[in-house]
């Protein structure tokens, strides 16, 4: 297969690239019911590709039979509504394996999470998602580059020796560095999501990004899929509208090194009553007297 093969797929990269939560029940167990119902709401809401076991689904959380659970249950929601970019990591034998099962549960895509070893070398980094990529080469894979060391032309190596590595989920905070990289990797060979989300996408859409991840989206689609419209039509005062709106939302899940990433999301769904405040350590749920403030800043958004 080459590149061009993957056209639908490339497609479905340049949106708002959903990362669902993983509810979970008072047990502790995965709440499969309130997991379908989010998974439908985002569906219902516009959503057109979903990321199960990603960072905001707490992918490093789960057991790898809750990752087959999610993956499995997202891709049976999803059945030709939306497209599946099912996150897999950890050692190359689990990722293979992932990527495996999540080819044979139906999913079209792969989003390879940054490696977490204490030792990567930027070769080391081409292997690893080189022996995942030649292991299921029907399915579109997408790094998520998070290592502000890694040069754009090891990508570009990467990319010549697989076709399938379709689109790069760019997480570096650094819009320059991203600009450069992106062009030293390939900015037409590539599909290059701004991977973190909202607060970034218009920075990123304004040097080459053409999609955007988002955990926003589980608490209010409608807000996500505005900023998109506007960025997509180059009307930047009116995509900085909404990021004014979200503003200190994402502030709230960024601070701290992103420590209460999930539970902001979790807390906004808690309020509406669409899941449990739940999240699995080393995540925390919030304080009581920080609970308030969720469910005000959110007041006002379309939800």
């Amino acid at each position: 297969m080459t590149s061009d093969d993957f056209s639908h797929l490339r497609s479905a990269l340049a949106d708002v690239v959903a990362i669902p939560v993983t509810p979970f029940a008072a047990d502790g167990s995965l709440d499969i019911a309130a997991h379908r119902a989010l998974l439908g709401r985002l569906l219902d809401g516009g959503v057109r590709t979903l990321t199960p076991n990603g960072n905001t689904g707490e992918f490093y959380a789960l057991t790898p039979a809750e990752r087959r659970t999610v993956t499995e249950l997202t891709v049976g929601e999803a059945h030709g509504r939306a497209a599946v970019l099912v996150g897999v990591g950890h050692d190359v034998p689990t990722a293979v394996a992932a990527a495996e099962h999540a080819r044979d549960a139906g999913a079209g895509m792969l989003m390879v999470h940054q490696p977490v070893h204490p030792y990567v070398s930027q070769d080391g980094w081409a292997d690893y998602h080189r022996a995942i990529a030649e292991a299921v080469p029907g399915l579109g894979i997408v790094p998520y580059i998070r290592n502000p060391l890694l040069s754009g032309g090891v990508l570009a190596e990467l990319g010549d020796a697989c076709p399938n590595i379709i689109g790069v989920k760019y997480a570096v905070p650094d819009a320059a560095r991203f600009a450069a990289f992106a062009r030293d990797a390939g900015l037409d060979r590539f599909v290059w999501i701004a991977g973190l989300a909202e607060l970034y996408a218009p920075a990123y859409f304004a040097t080459g990004a053409t999609g955007f991840t988002s955990g926003l989206v589980n608490v209010a689609p409608s807000v996500s899929l505005g900023m998109l419209d506007a960025l997509r039509a180059g009307d930047y005062p009116a995509a900085m509208k909404t990021w004014e709106q979200i503003r200190v939302f994402e502030e709230l899940r960024a601070a701290r090194q992103s420590a209460d990433n999930v539970t902001v999301v979790k807390e906004a769904l808690a309020s509406l009553g669409l899941c449990r405040r739940d999240v699995r350590a080393p995540s925390r749920v919030l304080p009581d007297d920080r609970r308030a403030e969720i469910a005000e800043l959110i007041a006002g958004w379309s939800v």
